[in-house]
């Protein structure tokens, strides 16, 4: 049964199909990679007819997705399922429209539009996954921190290592191309208690085949100077800044095409390694080491480095194209005006 599933699979890619009953695929036009056999590998692995962890191992991961939470006490609230309930295998959570397993390949699906209830402190809607190395977010080993950290043996853990092999099937196609929260989306994250260190986005602009991968520091100006805090872009394939009639980033990464992340902070360096055609011999491969416990980034006055802070790692579809500052509309799926990522592989080790 495997073996014709796959074949199944091999000629979906092949012909550019994206899989997906929940959301309206007809909004999608991508022409898919052919499947290379790392991703094939992967999709052995998966079970299409079981619930995502169940597929992946999220014990550790509490999810956030974009509508109010039913729970009481938490009326007005965005939704939040706990790591007991996301890794509950007996009664395992999706939800058919945000977060589910794909019917087709087994991949892990996370759904976001460009308008829905979001985090008190954002502006942007959310399916993404939150670390949780304790019960409690008021627990200091919840968290991770540095080697450079003083306080370091309070955490949970030092440092630790985050790995995923993914798709970006669809981000949204209306906003303003001078914004570059529009066409994006944050699939992996670093957040510290104010700021953050680490965030991977994917950009497509409407009318280019190919989409950038790109991540940003963001400088950890606190107290008096947090209003001084920037991000700091560095360009992976293709670039962060594209606009309206720029040339496609031939480069960088198609619609649907599967890719890899791995960020690895070892004692207090953060270590980024990205992978295309992934085991191929055209690979691509692109690296980048930053001392996270050194201030001043890149000579930034405001900056003071993160080896006093705690951390955590975050992953999914942090769908950047809002309504207000990206100026992008939301008309709904079959306008396009959504996110959607798929994880083929998702490994926490800490």
């Amino acid at each position: 049964m495997k073996k014709l599933y796959l074949g199944v699979v091999v000629a979906s890619l092949l012909t550019g199909c994206v899989s997906n009953d929940n959301l309206k695929s007809e909004a999608v036009v991508s022409k898919a990679m052919p499947p290379t056999t790392n991703t094939l590998a992967l999709i052995a692995k998966l079970d299409p007819t079981k619930a995502p962890s169940q597929n992946f191992d999220l014990t550790k991961w509490k999810i956030n997705i974009p509508m109010e939470d039913d729970k009481p006490g938490r009326a007005g609230k965005v939704m939040e399922i706990s790591a007991q309930e996301l890794g509950d295998q007996v009664n395992p959570y999706s939800h058919p429209d945000w977060f589910y397993t794909d019917k087709s390949t087994g991949a892990m699906v996370f759904a976001t539009p460009n308008k829905a209830m979001t985090t008190p402190n954002s502006k942007n809607a959310r399916s993404e996954l939150r670390a949780m190395l304790a019960d409690s977010y008021k627990d200091p080993k919840n968290n991770f921190a540095l080697a450079a950290n003083p306080k370091a043996e309070t955490y949970g853990s030092i440092g630790g290592e985050l790995s995923a092999t993914l798709s970006v099937d669809w981000v949204s196609t209306s906003g303003n191309d001078k914004k570059n929260g529009a066409f994006s989306t944050v699939i992996g994250q670093i957040h510290a208690s104010k700021n953050e260190p680490l965030k991977i986005v994917y950009r497509k602009l409407p009318g280019h085949e190919y989409g950038s991968l790109y991540w940003r520091y963001e400088i950890n100006a606190t107290g008096d100077n947090y209003s001084k805090r920037k991000d700091i872009y560095h360009n992976v394939l293709g670039a962060y800044d594209l606009r309206k009639g720029s040339d496609d980033p031939v480069e960088g990464i198609k619609l649907g095409e599967v890719f890899s992340y791995d960020v690895n902070v070892e004692e207090s360096i953060m270590h980024l390694t990205f992978k295309k055609n992934i085991g191929e011999t055209n690979e691509v491969v692109k690296t980048f080491a930053v001392d996270l416990s050194k201030a001043h980034y890149q000579e930034n006055e405001y900056d003071e480095g993160y080896a006093n802070d705690w951390m955590y790692f975050k992953a999914g579809n942090y769908n950047q194209c809002n309504v207000g500052s990206s100026e992008c509309s939301n008309n709904g799926i079959a306008a396009g005006d959504y996110a959607k990522v798929s994880f083929y592989q998702l490994t926490l080790d800490q």
